[in-house]
């Protein structure tokens, strides 16, 4: 089990980094088979700042 340099990588073995590579690779793959309608850039922000919007209302 070779290890990884810290400073370079938050992954620290080599067996690591395949598995987790692999696992955004599936994650890609699944979105890009997805037969839903891409959502527009600036709708999605929007989603982003309400969620974020109602967080900060809560602290």
């Amino acid at each position: 089990m070779a290890k990884l340099d810290p400073i370079v990588s938050e992954i620290a073995t080599t067996e690591e980094a395949e598995a987790h590579d692999a696992w955004v690779r599936a994650k890609v793959r699944e979105a890009l088979a997805d037969p839903r309608p891409a959502i527009p850039h600036d709708e999605a922000v929007a989603r982003i700042d309400a969620v974020l919007a109602r967080f900060e209302k809560r602290s």
